[in-house]
This record gives structure tokens, sequence and C-alpha cells, in this order.
């Protein structure tokens, strides 16, 4: 079940989602979009009352915290990506987080091919066998190895998309002002690892156009992912808590701006283009 955002972080609305537990509801799963924590007090105290699991989507959200609480580690499960796209990456590749340890036998089972492996040479059992579902997601020793040199220069990694983060929240400042876009909201006690950089532009056309504009002058902006509801599977197996008009509104005028290390080099140049771009009518 699809429930709405808020219009503050893009995060789900933890306000709806009570509304639309029934009694197949197993757990809750919310995003960190950007890098920006949901409302994990909120969130929890509804999975407890319901008796839900809590599988936090921190795909986005290493070296991002809640409170003082590592994303990722707060509900039941939580899932990282090293996608080529996150900040720390291997290319492609992730990690589970078991946070209750009453899951972690069965998730050894499905990470060993849906066998009790480990078990065997544990000499926990005589033989080994086929348990449950499960598939090869290990990785190999060189992307093993490129990812603990990513995680080896974490804090400098993050120290320096931060820098970029702020220059361009600093940059846009007046332009937010003066009504022409929104800028990225943080709540108190969420400390975000800067993944990306959006804005809120006014409507769809206006978006369309800057992304035209920016184009024609060289730089690649793109807006993000189209609505789950929306799209043709989405469509055809899941089910929605109403218009979701949050989700649709801020997914027409949403724009993500260039954001990578090495960056630095250009960014004024972004910005520069930017701001003409957005000031020129």
């Amino acid at each position: 079940m699809f429930i709405d955002i808020r219009p503050d972080t893009l995060n789900l609305d933890e306000t709806g989602i009570a509304a639309v537990i029934t009694s197949r509801t197993r757990a809750i799963v919310p995003v960190h979009y950007g890098g920006v924590a949901c409302e994990m007090d909120a969130i929890t105290a509804i999975a407890e009352s319901y008796g839900l699991l809590v599988i936090e989507d921190a795909a986005q959200g290493i070296m991002a915290s809640y409170k003082g609480r590592p994303l990722g580690t707060i509900g039941h499960l939580g899932t990282l990506s090293f996608h080529e796209t996150k900040n720390i990456i291997s290319g492609k590749g992730g990690a589970l987080l078991i946070n209750d340890p009453a899951l972690a036998e069965r998730a050894e089972i499905i990470r060993e091919k849906g066998t009790d492996r480990s078990q065997f040479f544990r000499g926990r059992v005589d033989k080994y066998t086929w348990l449950d579902i499960g598939s090869s997601y290990l990785p190999g020793e060189i992307i093993a190895a490129f990812l603990w040199a990513q995680l080896e220069e974490a804090d400098a990694i993050s120290a320096r998309r931060s820098a970029l983060w702020r220059h361009y929240d600093t940059a846009f400042g007046p332009l937010a002002r003066g009504g022409r876009l929104r800028l990225p909201v943080i709540p108190e006690g969420c400390e975000h690892n800067a993944h990306l950089y959006y804005l809120l532009l006014c409507d769809l056309a206006d978006r369309t156009a800057f992304i035209t504009a920016m184009k024609a002058a060289g730089i690649h902006c793109v807006f993000h992912y189209v609505p789950l509801h929306t799209a043709p599977y989405g469509r055809r197996v899941g089910r929605v808590h109403g218009a979701l008009p949050v989700t649709s509104d801020l997914a027409d005028r949403l724009v993500r701006l260039p954001l990578w290390l090495g960056l630095e080099e250009h960014q004024a140049w972004v910005i520069d283009t930017l701001m003409h771009t957005i000031g020129r009518d």
C-alpha cells in the first residue's frame, strides 16, 4: 500500500500510516529520501502498537543519521546500496543490516543460497542442505576490496559532498526567499549525507524549460523517480491510499543538480548558469 509523502522532506507521511494498516499488513518500509531520515520515532511507535516489522530503505542513507542513530540501524532490518550512483560505492551491490537477532538465522540461510552451509561449517549440523529460498549475493574479492577502500575514506567523502551541498544551499537562498523555487528541508535531529541536491520549481512546464536550458548550456540536470503507483507494474499490483496529491505535485516539480566528487572546480559555473536561467525572466 502506497501512502502520500510529506511536503517538507519528501519522505512518507507518518501521519497516514495507521489509516492503511489491515490484517494483511506485515511491515512498514520507510524510504530515507536523499539521505534525510523519515520520522522514525513515530514510525517505530506505530509498528510496535500493531506488531509490525520496520524495514528501512536506507539505500541513499549511508553516513546519515536520525537523532544520533545511523540510518538503517533503527528498524528491524535496514538496507544500504553501494551502486555507482551512491555516496559509497562498489559499482553494484549493497548490504542488509539485521538489527533484530531473531531474523539473523533466516537471513544467513537466504544469503547461503537457501542452505544451512554456515551452520555446517560451525559444526552445528552434520551436513548442510536446502531449507529456504536464496540466491548468490556475495561480492567478489575485487569488488569487496574496492568497497573497503571507499569505506576507509567515508568521512572524507562525506565532508566533500557536504561542502558542495552547502555551497548550493547558500547560493540559492535568494531565489528561494524570492519565491522562485524551494530548497531541501532538513528537520532538526536529522544529519543528512549530502546524497543529492534538488530544487522544487513552480510546475512541470517550469521544470521542463529549466532542464532544457541547462542542457543547452552543457549541464545535465534530471528529475527523479516516476511515482511507483503510476508506473505500469505499480498500477497492476500496487494499491494506493487516496490520490497521493503531494507525491503527484512534487514529482512534476523536482529537479536534481549535479553533485559528485570533483564537481568543486565546476560548481561555480553550474550556479552561475542556474542563476541566469531562473532569473532571466
